[in-house]
C-alpha cells in the first residue's frame, strides 16, 4: 500500500480492516481458531418473540484481534497514521453494524411455540459495496491542534488528507495508465459508467460477433448440456 493517503489510500486501508476482522470471526465459527468459539452472549433478556441460541459468530473477538493485528502498525504522531487508524475502526464499524439476525421457529406440526435467533457475518461483499459508496462521499481532513474549534467527522465515515492523483492521464511516475481504451458501460452512471470512465473526452462503440453457451439443459445424470450460439456484442471504449 503506498502512502498517499488520498481516497484509494483510505478505502484500501477499510477494507483490508474489514476483511481481516471478517475472516477471523468466521475461522473461529468454523472451528479452526482455538482461542475462540461462539459468541453465547444474550443481547435481549426480556423478549417474549425470540430468544437467543444456536452459534452466534463473535464479531467481538474478530474485531478486538484485527484490530490488535493492523492498528499497532500505525504512527499516531502523523496524520498519515490517524488518517489509517479512524479508516481502520469505521470500516469494523460497519462490519458490526451489518450483523445478520437469523432466526428458526421449533414446534408441533409447523408451528412456531418457540423462535431462537442468532447472529451471522454478513456477506463480505455487501461490507464492500457499502465501503464503496463511503469512498465517494469521504471526507478530507487536516491535522489540528486539540483546543482548535472544528467539525467533527463521524466515525463510521471514510477520511483522507490528500487529493487523488488525476487518473484521467498517464502518468509514468505514479504508473497511470490513464482511462484511454478502457471499455465502458454506456447506460450506467457510476464510476464504470463511459460518462465518468472516460472523463469528458467520449468513447466509440464496435460490434463483435461472439459465441457464447445457450440453452443449456441439465442431463440425468449429471451433466448440463448446452448449445452454442452466436451473438452479436456492443462493446464501449473510451476515446
Amino acid at each position: 500500500m503506498f502512502p498517499a493517503g488520498n481516497r484509494e489510500t483510505a478505502y484500501l486501508s477499510a477494507i483490508n480492516s474489514a476483511s481481516l476482522a471478517w475472516t477471523i470471526t468466521r475461522f473461529c465459527t468454523k472451528g479452526e481458531l482455538t482461542t475462540c468459539q461462539c459468541d453465547r452472549i444474550p443481547r435481549n433478556k426480556h423478549s417474549t418473540k425470540w430468544t437467543w441460541g444456536g452459534c452466534s459468530e463473535d464479531i467481538k473477538y474478530g474485531i478486538k484481534q484485527a484490530r490488535s493485528f493492523t492498528d499497532p502498525q500505525e504512527n499516531r504522531t502523523t496524520s498519515f497514521g490517524l488518517m489509517n487508524l479512524h479508516n481502520n475502526e469505521a470500516a469494523r464499524r460497519i462490519l458490526r453494524s451489518r450483523m445478520e439476525k437469523v432466526c428458526k421457529c421449533h414446534g408441533m406440526s409447523g408451528s412456531c411455540t418457540t423462535r431462537v435467533c442468532w447472529r451471522r457475518l454478513p456477506p463480505m461483499k455487501l461490507i464492500a459495496d457499502t465501503l464503496g459508496s463511503l469512498f465517494d462521499a469521504a471526507a478530507q481532513v487536516k491535522l489540528m491542534r486539540k483546543d482548535l474549534e472544528y467539525k467533527k467527522v463521524n466515525k463510521s465515515d471514510l477520511v483522507y488528507i490528500a487529493e487523488s492523483p488525476n487518473y484521467c492521464e498517464e502518468n509514468e511516475s505514479l504508473g497511470i495508465f490513464s482511462t484511454r481504451g478502457r471499455f465502458c458501460n454506456r447506460t450506467s452512471y457510476g464510476i464504470e459508467g463511459c460518462r465518468l470512465l472516460c472523463c469528458g473526452r467520449g468513447y466509440q462503440t464496435r460490434i463483435r460477433n461472439v459465441e457464447e453457451k445457450c440453452n443449456c439443459k441439465f442431463v440425468w445424470c449429471c451433466s448440463v448440456k448446452c448449445d452454442t450460439c452466436s451473438m452479436r456484442k456492443d462493446e464501449h471504449i473510451c476515446n
